[in-house]
């Protein structure tokens, strides 16, 4: 199966281009980005040796949907999707932080917990609580935004502001954003029999006014629990039925892999590939409640092109 793991495109007007762990953006004129959702896969800020066919569609649409749907919250970047696999949207300058909003104790929150962590980007964490247990209010853990092969590192509301990463004026606002942002989040995953457990916003800022930028709300940038099953597990101290890219990072760690510079990525077999590519399929489908229609996948370059160069010739 085809997988859109590069691209090398030439836009009209085309000024830049950005190469991240997934999206490839190109800067048209200054005043426009095409965003490129490939099938790449990253985990542990590594980016992994074989694509995942549909899971650039599935992430560009879920993303495209829940801009639409949050819209009235905060203006965001989206213009248009000619593709399902593109977003064209305006230009901004993003802010050098991720806002990470958490409503539980689990992943990588969970597991400095219990190396003994009490306190997550300054917002501190009682004492006794258990893996999976929600936090009494969704809490706010920023990060910094590391450069391709980094890692990402915790930092606090405190020290963004001194470190005049954002002004103490725009954090007040992302934080509001952000907040609200999940809620109506929560809102729909529970329409759809999830709860939304954690998420990641990015925001940007263009002619004085802040957008939400890049993707929201998809299975790479949040983490779902299943709604029925989650007390009971919880109850019994069971993991939790998980929508997100966590299966990804227990494939590789049960496999040997953490991220570390001395450790060698698992084989990714053609059977890891597809099963990889069905989950997302899953994904896609229990978070929007939608059949995911397949597109042609035999030209991704020519079709994706295509349809770019016609939007932008509007």
């Amino acid at each position: 199966m085809n997988a859109l793991v590069k691209t090398n495109f030439k836009f009209p007007n085309l000024k830049s281009v950005y190469n991240g762990k997934v999206r490839d953006v190109y800067n048209i004129g200054d005043e426009m980005l095409v965003m490129i959702v490939t099938d790449r896969i990253s985990a542990f800020d590594v980016v992994l040796p074989k694509g995942i066919p549909y899971k650039g569609q599935v992430l560009n649409q879920i993303a495209s949907k829940f801009l639409d749907a949050t819209a009235d919250i905060v203006p965001n970047w989206k213009i248009s999707s000619p593709d399902p696999m593109v977003t064209v949207g305006h230009k901004c300058e993003p802010f050098s932080v991720e806002m990470i909003v958490r409503a539980y104790l689990t992943g990588s929150s969970w597991r400095e917990y219990q190396k003994g962590a009490r306190e997550i980007c300054g917002v501190k964490i009682p004492e006794g609580m258990r893996e999976h247990q929600a936090f009494e209010k969704p809490i706010l853990t920023p990060t910094t935004k590391a450069e391709m092969g980094l890692h990402d590192e915790n930092i606090s509301r405190e020290e963004i502001i001194s470190r005049g990463l954002v002004s103490e004026e725009d954090y007040v606002k992302l934080e509001e954003y952000s907040l609200k942002l999940f809620e109506r989040g929560q809102e729909i995953a529970r329409k759809m029999g999830l709860i939304l457990v954690d998420t990641k916003y990015e925001f940007g800022k263009k002619d004085g006014k802040i957008y939400l930028i890049d993707e929201i709300h998809t299975p790479d940038s949040s983490r779902y629990f299943y709604l029925d099953t989650y007390q009971e597990r919880f109850d019994k101290g069971e993991p939790q039925r998980q929508l997100s890219k966590e299966f990804v990072r227990e494939w590789l760690m049960s496999n040997g892999f953490k991220g570390q510079p001395e450790e060698t990525i698992p084989e990714m077999t053609d059977e890891i590939v597809s099963s990889i590519s069905e989950r997302y399929i899953e994904l896609y489908e229990k978070i929007t409640g939608e059949k995911f229609l397949r597109t042609d996948i035999t030209n991704l370059e020519e079709r994706i092109f295509n349809n770019v160069i016609n939007f932008l010739n509007l």
